[in-house]
Parts: structure tokens; sequence; C-alpha cells
């Protein structure tokens, strides 16, 4: 896998990823396209979180599929 991805059908787990992170919006996380690196991006602006607080989410967050 490509560390930057997000591993999975992007379409299947955006739905997971909104319902995890409700202040995303379906624009954001159109954006984002399965790019790791811009959902933690996107994390740390919607909830004022640490780059490395964010990412501990992502990785929960790919562990749980």
């Amino acid at each position: 896998m490509n560390s930057d991805r997000i591993e999975g059908n992007w379409k299947e787990l955006k739905g997971k990823a909104q319902r995890k992170w409700g202040d995303l919006t379906d624009g954001d996380l159109d954006k984002i396209e399965g790019s790791r690196k811009e959902l933690v991006g996107k994390i740390q602006q919607a909830y004022g979180k640490s780059k490395e607080e964010a990412e501990r989410e992502v990785d929960e967050f790919e562990k749980g599929h």
C-alpha cells in the first residue's frame, strides 16, 4: 500500500470517515480522494488537533477496517 493513500476503496470509506469526523463536509472528503496526508490535514483544520493527534486518529480509522 502506498503510505500516502487510505487502504481500500475510498468511496466506501468516505461514508465511514464522515460518520467519524462529522465536521468534514462531502466537499472536503471528495477533495481528499483517499489521500492520507489530506485527511490528516483536514482533521487538523476542522478539529484544531495537532498533526500527531490527527495521524493517530487516521491510524485507528485504518485499523478498524
